[in-house]
C-alpha cells in the first residue's frame, strides 16, 4: 500500500484548509472565520461578480450569474450541493465532503441566503462522506431545512437534471432540457445546483473578501499518471501544465487527458499551456473537474483513450439509442486500435465519429467519447498511422483488462471521518465486455499548497 503524505498547514482563504489530512470540526471551522455574519448576501454576490469565481463542476459557469438567474425566478428556490463526483480521475468533491463538511456547508447557507432558498439538499454517493455531513449538520444546524440524499455512484448521476429528477424521487438520469434548473428543478421550484467546491469558496469568499479573486482563480486538482502516487493540491491558475507533471511526479510527460474525460487528450506540446479555463479552452482542450492524468514516457495514448472510452460506454445510462451505440462503437475502434486489430478505415469512423455525435445525447457523456476519439486523432496522428499498420507492442503489455480501470484514483485518508453506517456492494457493469472493467483504486497522498492565495 502506498504511503499516504501529510501536508502541513495550510494558509488562510485555501479550500484544503489548516489540516487537510483531518476532519475538521464545527469548532476549528468557526475559529477560521467560518459562519460569520460579517458578509451579507448581497455584498457576498457582489464579491463573487468581481473576483470571477466560476463553478468547479466542470462546465465553469460564473457563479454569481448562476446564483442572481435563480433568485431572479423568484418563488421558493432550491439549493443542492453536487457532491457525485463521477469523472473517474477526481477526488476532490469527495475528499470535502469527507474532510471540511462545514465549508461546504456554510457555502449552501451562503448560496441559500443569496436566492432566497427555503430548502437545501446535499447529494452524494459516498457513504464516507454521507455520515461527515450528517454528523457536521448535527454539530451546527443550518439556518435552512438541509436534506442529504443519496445515490448509485455513476458518471452521469451528477448531471444537473439528474440531480433533480433522483431528489425528486425518480432515477440519477439526465433529463431533456429545457427547462434548466434555474427555471424548473426539485419539485418545480427554481433551483440552485452547485458543485461543493464551487460553495466551498463561496464560503471562503465570505469569511475571507479581501482574498476574493486569489480563492476565485485557485482550484483543487487530482493529477495522476506515471510512477508517483496520484495527489490532490490546491494551485492558482496560470502555472504551466509542465510544472504540474514535474512537481507531481511526471517530469518528461508525453502528454495528458484533461478534465477527467472531457477535455481529451493533449501531446506534449500543450503542456507548456497555462492551468487557467480561458487558455485550455482555446486551445480545444478543458480544465473540467480538475483531473490531469500525465501520460508517461513508455506509456501510449492510444491504451489511455481506449481505457477511457471504456469507462464511459460502461456508464452510458442507456436511455438515449445514439449514445449507446455510438459509445460502444468508438470504444471498441479504440480497444481494437490498442490490440492492433483495426481494420484499415478505424481512424475515417472515428474522425467521422467525432465530428457527427457531439450534442446528440441528454448529457455529455456521448461528446467525451466522441472528444477522447477525436483530440487522439488530433494530438496523435502519427501514433494512430503505426497502430493501425502494426501491433503496438507497448499497448500490448497494458491491454485494458477485466477487473481493472486504471485512470480511477482512491480519496486520500481523512483522519477522525466517521465510518459510514453501510458500505454498499459496488454495482455490477451495466453490460459485461473487456471494455467496461471494475475499478482498483490507487491511493492519493495530499502534499502541501505552497504559497498564499
Amino acid at each position: 500500500m502506498t504511503t499516504i503524505r501529510l501536508p502541513t498547514a495550510q494558509p488562510p482563504g485555501t479550500a484544503l484548509g489548516a489540516v487537510p489530512a483531518a476532519a475538521e470540526s464545527a469548532g476549528a471551522y468557526r475559529a477560521t472565520g467560518g459562519y460569520a455574519d460579517a458578509t451579507g448576501p448581497e455584498e457576498l454576490l457582489a464579491h463573487l461578480a468581481d473576483s470571477g469565481l466560476r463553478g468547479r463542476g466542470g462546465a465553469g459557469f460564473p457563479a454569481a450569474v448562476k446564483l442572481r438567474a435563480v433568485r431572479d425566478r423568484g418563488g421558493s428556490p432550491v439549493v443542492v450541493a453536487n457532491g457525485e463526483e463521477g469523472e473517474p480521475g477526481s477526488a476532490k468533491d469527495r475528499w470535502l465532503l469527507r474532510a471540511r463538511p462545514h465549508l461546504v456547508l456554510d457555502g449552501l447557507a451562503r448560496a441559500a441566503a443569496v436566492t432566497g432558498a427555503v430548502r437545501g439538499f446535499v447529494y452524494l454517493s459516498d457513504p464516507t462522506a454521507t455520515e461527515s455531513v450528517r454528523r457536521a449538520l448535527a454539530e451546527h444546524p443550518p439556518p435552512l431545512p438541509v436534506e442529504v440524499v443519496e445515490t448509485d455512484h455513476a458518471y452521469v448521476a451528477g448531471e444537473e437534471t439528474a440531480v433533480v429528477r433522483r431528489i425528486d424521487g425518480g432515477p440519477a438520469l439526465p433529463a431533456a432540457k429545457p427547462p434548466r434548473p434555474f427555471e424548473q428543478g426539485v419539485g418545480g421550484a427554481p433551483t440552485l445546483v452547485s458543485n461543493v467546491e464551487t460553495l466551498a469558496r463561496i464560503a471562503l469568499t465570505a469569511a475571507r473578501p479581501d482574498l476574493r479573486r486569489a480563492i476565485a482563480r485557485h482550484t483543487l486538482v487530482t493529477l495522476s499518471g506515471g510512477p508517483a502516487a496520484p495527489v490532490l493540491t490546491e494551485v492558482p491558475y496560470g502555472v504551466p501544465l509542465r510544472a504540474l507533471a514535474a512537481r507531481y511526479g511526471t517530469p518528461d510527460a508525453t502528454g495528458a487527458l484533461m478534465g477527467g474525460l472531457f477535455g481529451g487528450l493533449v501531446d506534449a506540446r500543450a503542456l507548456d499551456l497555462p492551468l487557467e479555463p480561458g487558455a485550455l479552452t482555446a486551445a480545444g482542450t478543458a480544465l473540467g473537474c480538475g483531473a490531469i492524468h500525465f501520460l508517461a514516457p513508455g506509456s501510449c495514448p492510444v491504451t489511455t483513450a481506449a481505457d477511457a472510452a471504456a469507462h464511459l460506454a460502461a456508464e452510458s445510462a442507456r436511455q438515449c439509442g445514439v449514445c449507446v451505440s455510438g459509445t460502444a462503437a468508438v470504444g471498441k475502434a479504440l480497444y481494437a486500435l490498442a490490440a492492433g486489430t483495426a481494420a484499415p478505415d478505424t481512424a475515417d469512423h472515428l474522425r467521422r465519429w467525432s465530428q457527427g455525435l457531439p450534442g446528440r445525447g441528454a448529457c455529455g457523456l456521448l461528446d467525451a467519447a466522441a472528444g477522447i476519439a477525436g483530440s487522439l486523432l488530433r494530438s496523435f496522428p502519427g501514433l494512430v498511422r503505426s497502430h493501425l499498420a502494426a501491433p503496438c507492442p507497448v499497448c500490448a503489455d497494458a491491454a485494458p483488462t477485466a477487473g481493472r480501470r486504471r485512470l480511477t484514483v482512491a480519496v486520500p485518508e481523512v483522519a477522525g471521518a466517521p465510518r459510514p453506517a453501510r458500505v454498499p456492494a459496488p454495482p455490477p457493469p451495466r453490460s459485461p465486455s473487456a471494455l467496461s472493467p471494475t475499478p482498483t483504486p490507487t491511493a492519493l497522498p495530499l502534499p502541501a499548497l505552497k504559497g498564499t492565495p
